[in-house]
């Protein structure tokens, strides 16, 4: 048996929903491992090229890297890798489903020979996935026979059901089952049409649930709808437009045309109120939708009888009422205004004295833009039982042959659902009959209203043909005004949009972002800070959790992006300030797609080795994606003291913005910048004091001495300093006065309250505790630097140092080097971070790195399990020591901490 390293095998697949380190475009990756293939490009497969074009000839539209139609056939036929391959197929299947989707890129991957990153498009994801492992099958069956078996398949989604295994792949079943979930995946069209319109002025569109619940906008700009119900429907209205009594109750107190009925329960009160009327009359369900139940036109006591018991099927109140002559007409009232009208034609063939009705119903039907239900714009005709009994009427049964121009009806209503057509009457509609319509829904307290309108001629006034309002419709579709079979198709998803969203109001909260090596919690919480204290409700991400004006809304390590979307889900939240951490946007991308204003801190040594990630250049093009989707107007903040950090600015998005510790030195470039007007926050001495100073235009302004913002204490912490101007910088650019930035950070403080884990202080023993998550070499020397201005207050300084164990053996052993020159006794513990590590690995390239740096071995204590390393490291403590730990498990180290008692029993 051959070795699974013959095989293609799929290793992982990631979801991109938001702009990510490969493109803005939201993207399937599948990381592919060809295996034995890597050395069988395309041109060298026995009649793969041919056979492919075979299956798939839109492949020959594919422009690839050479940008024209033909060029992925040209790279298949110099010789391409299966990867590339995939990704094309990929990107064909979904476009065979009617999916608009073209973009795509095959990487591979640097440390892993035959290993490639492969990225496509989607429309929706699950149909985008299941496309990626219908191509890997595919691809996989043109191979010889000792190549063929691709692994891994599930990684990417589960088989659908039925479908036929993997040695007996067929196309046209594969496509069946990728056409069927696209299918049940499509909105409505009613809810599409919202949703494109949406798209296209730039308004986020988020689906809520598998069928059509979406949300338009962020925070607490945000609104909901399904279909053309919105969160502004009103309820009450609903109910009124669900009850056709009391809608006609309604509309008649206002002097709104509507014809004369009854409500009843059974049969013969049914006749008596029809008598009383006087025939025709309409006799339908009291709650009934989409034509279902309802008779018209009904001449005797017989018909009103048939008709009560067809429609008490639907409803156990019936209502009975005058028939209204003329044509079916629907009205559009979107925000008070009548936005389309469209006449309805209820399905019905054409004879032509040679074919069957049944033919003809098959000729209808063949009409491209007839489908089932709702998913094309109009509906198939089908041969119900209402249909039969009216041709039974008629003395006419499906294998009848009407005369040719006879024409033949196969319903009574004229509602698309049972096969209708619309003919577009917008522009023709008499001002009478559109007045009665707006007051029709406004009476009913509908923003939007589709009104049933009984008339003759549209075009003249009900006052004078008769005619009226027989329904008045919350949730209309929108289907027969956006494509009629007939006239000028009309913009109804617009008004909407401008009304739930009118000009210049805008749809979306502005949206902080933050990143970095070190200082991103800090930062962000800094941030969040000054803008609680201007009155906003402040949505903030973190290691520590979501936040919501204050309070934790959801625990852990929440600086991904589904925890960016919990933010701007939150109806109350008026601002987000999002901590974004490397591991969340190379897995699944940004949670959103644009920001207002995005901050990178640094870009230091951490994480290298994973995902990747090899080198510091590949780290900081992860960091700049951040700054790659500031919106144009917005604003850029960048570390001028970092390197790679400034370097950014180059293809950062609004209006770049620096900040520095070394004000009274700037570099050339940022005093060219500032010289300019450009926006800038840097250190400055003013009197021989450290301060805050912000450039702004023409203008500097001192915004605070560093030694008044608590979080720096008094000036010692640079790297809190930095953190102070990056926020300053941040809270600036969203338009708050330094003077209100100034009041927020003096009121900043390290604590635990404040910020969890981030150079927190405890005074409340005989010696001090210093609790930070420092867990790199450069955060360690930062916190390093503040430890040397501190020790002069203390006989020693202790330390418990750790890093999880999926770092590198040569980041592991730089901490254990740092450590040794800034502790004079050191705990190194590794438990609970190992992450995969053998146990203790992680203790001993921390000693040899602290040995190496010269370090008294006596003085190295290893412990595992961090609470067995924090008891020990306050016990070894004597009074005025400092001890400073850097834990993993931040709130419950705090605990112990604060509850350590030195009594022994």
């Amino acid at each position: 048996m051959q070795s699974s390293a013959q095989f293609m095998r799929v290793l992982d697949r990631g979801v991109y929903r938001g702009p990510h380190l490969y493109s803005a475009f939201p993207m399937v990756r599948l990381t592919l491992d060809l295996g034995a293939l890597e050395e069988w490009p395309s041109n060298l497969l026995p009649d793969f090229n041919a056979r492919l074009l075979a299956l798939l000839p839109g492949l020959r539209e594919h422009g690839c890297s050479l940008q024209r139609p033909g060029g992925f056939v040209e790279r298949l036929e110099a010789g391409t890798w299966l990867g590339h391959v995939t990704e094309h197929v990929a990107l064909e299947l979904q476009t065979q489903v009617g999916h608009r989707v073209t973009r795509g890129k095959t990487r591979s991957v640097r440390s892993q020979p035959g290993v490639y990153q492969v990225l496509y498009t989607y429309q929706d994801e699950q149909v985008a996935l299941l496309a990626g492992r219908t191509a890997l099958q595919l691809v996989d069956s043109l191979l010889p026979p000792e190549l063929r078996g691709v692994r891994g398949l599930d990684r990417i989604c589960a088989a659908p059901p039925d479908s036929a295994p993997q040695q007996t792949f067929e196309l046209p079943a594969m496509l069946a089952a990728l056409e069927g979930l696209a299918r049940s995946r499509t909105l409505g069209p009613t809810t599409r049409a919202l949703v494109e319109e949406a798209r296209r002025r730039r308004i986020p569109v988020r689906r809520l649930d598998e069928q059509s619940l979406v949300l338009l906008g962020t925070g607490s700009r945000q609104k909901r709808l399904r279909a053309s119900i919105t969160g502004d429907t009103s309820h009450l209205a609903v109910i009124f437009a669900g009850n056709k009594a009391m809608t006609k109750t309604l509309l008649a107190k206002a002097g709104v045309p509507v014809p004369g009925g009854a409500v009843v329960s059974d049969v013969g009160a049914a006749v008596h109120e029809a008598g009383r009327l006087g025939f025709p009359v309409v006799v339908k369900p009291l709650d009934g939708n989409h034509g279902r139940g309802v008779s018209v036109d009904l001449q005797d006591a017989a018909a009103v009888g048939t008709a009560f018991e067809r429609a008490a099927q639907h409803s156990a109140r019936v209502v009975v009422e005058q028939f209204y002559p003329g044509h079916d007409h629907r009205i559009l009232v979107v925000g008070g205004q009548v936005v389309a009208v469209s006449q309805r034609v209820p399905a019905h063939v054409t004879g032509d004295g040679m074919r069957t009705v049944q033919a003809l119903i098959d000729e209808v039907n063949r009409d491209p833009r007839r489908g089932v239900g709702h998913e094309q714009v109009m509906t198939r005709i089908t041969a119900t039982t209402p249909a039969l009994s009216l041709l039974s009427k008629r003395g006419y049964t499906l294998a009848s042959v009407p005369a040719a121009g006879e024409q033949v009806m196969l319903s009574e209503t004229a509602n698309l659902s049972t096969g209708g057509t619309a003919i577009d009457r917008t522009d023709v509609i008499h001002p009478d009959n559109a007045f009665f319509a707006r007051r029709a829904a406004a009476t009913i307290g509908l923003d939007i209203a589709g009104i049933d309108f009984m008339a003759p001629d549209i075009s003249r006034s009900v006052r004078e043909t008769g005619g009226g309002i027989v329904e008045v419709n919350a949730a209309p579709g929108f289907r027969m005004h956006q494509n009629p079979s007939e006239g000028q198709p009309r913009d109804v998803a617009g008004p909407v949009l401008s009304v739930l969203f009118p000009p210049g109001t805008p749809s979306q909260i502005p949206i902080l972002a933050i990143t970095g090596t070190n200082g991103k919690t800090t930062t962000a919480r800094m941030i969040a800070h000054v803008l609680a204290r201007q009155g906003l409700t402040v949505g903030l991400t973190s290691t520590s959790g979501v936040y919501v004006d204050g309070h934790l809304v959801a625990s852990g390590d929440a600086t991904g992006p589904r925890s960016a979307g919990l933010v701007l889900d939150d109806p109350l939240v008026d601002v987000a300030v999002l901590e974004t951490a490397r591991g969340g946007l190379l897995r699944e991308g940004l949670g959103f797609q644009q920001c207002d204003v995005g901050v990178v801190l640094n870009v230091q040594a951490d994480h290298l080795g994973l995902k990747g990630i090899e080198t510091l250049d590949d780290l900081a093009r992860v960091k700049s994606v951040i700054v790659n989707v500031v919106r144009r107007g917005g604003t850029s903040v960048l570390n001028a003291d970092d390197p790679l950090t400034r370097r950014m600015a180059r293809r950062s998005g609004g209006r770049p913005a620096f900040f520095s510790l070394h004000g009274d030195d700037l570099p050339p470039a940022l005093q060219l910048h500032v010289s300019e007007g450009g926006l800038a926050a840097v250190q400055e001495t003013i009197e021989h004091e450290a301060w805050i100073v912000l450039h702004q235009g023409a203008q500097r302004t001192p915004v605070i001495r560093t030694a008044d913002i608590p979080a720096t204490l008094l000036g010692q912490a640079a790297f809190n300093v930095q953190n102070a101007l990056a926020a300053t910088l941040a809270c600036a650019a969203h338009g708050v006065s330094p003077a209100d930035i100034a009041g927020a950070l003096r009121t900043f403080t390290s604590s635990f309250e404040q910020a969890p884990g981030r150079l927190n202080i405890y005074d409340g023993h005989s010696f001090r505790v210093i609790l930070d998550y420092a867990h790199n070499a450069a955060g360690l020397r930062a916190l390093g630097d503040l430890l040397q201005k501190l020790r002069a207050q203390h006989p020693r300084v202790l330390g418990m140092v750790s890093i999880p164990g999926d770092r590198r053996d040569e980041d592991i052993f730089e901490l254990g080097q740092v450590a040794a020159g800034i502790f004079d006794e050191l705990i190194f513990r590794e438990a609970p971070d190992g992450r995969g590590r053998p146990t203790g690995d992680v203790l001993q390239k921390l000693t040899e790195g602290a040995l190496t740096a010269g370090f008294s071995p006596d003085r190295i204590h290893r412990v595992l399990e961090e609470q067995a390393a924090v008891e020990s490291i306050l016990r070894m403590a004597t009074p005025g020591d400092l001890v400073v730990l850097l834990p993993t498990a931040i709130a419950s180290v705090w605990g112990q901490v604060v509850n350590f008692s030195n009594t022994v029993d």
